[in-house]
């Protein structure tokens, strides 16, 4: 009998471990998964193919500035049909599918903070709260007098964005000791040629993606990279190559936050206007990203 009382203890001490356990997981229940990432659609190869066929991608409209939200459960693009104002699309996954929650007048180039907390939409921004998002606020003085089109944010709250004109001009603003500091302007290797906009800063600031017409390139606006070297600079701009440009314009390219894919779209201009034309978003694995990557 002396043998049974060690062995009845360890298993009402297992007993009311697995109880508590219980009651924690009933106060904090795990994040649903999505069993359908990417709306679902079959993840692509290194070959760009249109994203959400029929669904996002249509073949009469203007669709444009895809990104998702970084929990992978909200994804923003904006339409403009023929004629019509261009809106911003809500597409969400919840109660185990995906479904188009609005399509309000768009407002903004949406980027969504790496934390989630935080919508950009160009110098200004939207707070996530329980009930959804807040209005719009300005991202204060420093900004107000940019004509900002795009701003993404690194994890550590550096901010990139470009200036809506005929050049284009990309900047940054750090935030540090927790101010903000004055934007400053990034150097040649970003800022050459014309039509330099929408910047996509990698999250760890290891490096930027950003569209612009340069010579050499394919045609109307290419896509190019610049990653961080080892002493804190940038290093040269690098075309992302054919498989990505094309004769039109091929620009707001940006990776998804689980960091497996890249997003852009491409504009084919009709008659010189930005509203008749017809665009599409794509995606590719984002494996071109590290093909790309200078050997060390």
């Amino acid at each position: 009998m002396k043998k049974t009382y060690p062995i009845l203890l360890l298993v009402l001490n297992l007993f009311f471990v697995a109880c508590n356990n219980k009651k924690q997981d009933s106060k904090t229940p795990d994040t649903p998964k999505v069993e359908n990432p990417y709306l679902g659609q079959k993840p692509p190869g290194l070959t760009p193919e249109l994203f959400g066929s029929d669904i996002v991608s249509t073949e009469n409209h203007l669709e444009i500035e895809g990104v998702f939200a970084p929990d992978m459960k909200e994804f923003y693009f904006t339409r403009q049909v023929k004629g019509g104002v261009p809106k911003t699309h809500v597409i969400q996954y919840k109660n185990d599918r995906w479904q188009e929650l609005s399509a309000a007048p768009r407002t903004g180039e949406v980027f969504i903070s790496p934390d989630g907390n935080t919508m950009y939409l160009g110098n200004e921004y939207k707070e996530r709260t329980d009930s959804g998002w807040s209005e719009q606020k300005s991202l204060g003085p420093l900004f107000e007098k940019i004509p900002v089109m795009r701003l993404t944010a690194s994890t550590t709250g550096t901010y990139v964005f470009d200036e809506r004109d005929t050049i284009g001009t990309i900047r940054y603003s750090r935030l540090i000791d927790g101010k903000r500091e004055e934007p400053k302007t990034f150097g040649k290797e970003i800022n050459t040629g014309k039509w330099i906009g929408h910047p996509f800063i990698a999250p760890d600031e290891s490096y930027i993606i950003w569209d612009s017409e340069r010579e050499g390139g394919y045609g109307a606006s290419d896509l190019y990279i610049s990653f961080r070297q080892k002493d804190g600079s940038w290093g040269p701009a690098i075309n992302m190559g054919e498989n990505i440009n094309t004769e039109y314009e091929d620009a707001y390219g940006s990776v998804t936050p689980d960091g497996k894919y890249f997003f852009f779209h491409t504009v084919h201009l009709s008659r010189g206007s930005f509203a008749e034309s017809h665009a599409n978003i794509f995606w590719v694995d984002a494996q071109i990203i590290e093909n790309l990557r200078p050997k060390e």
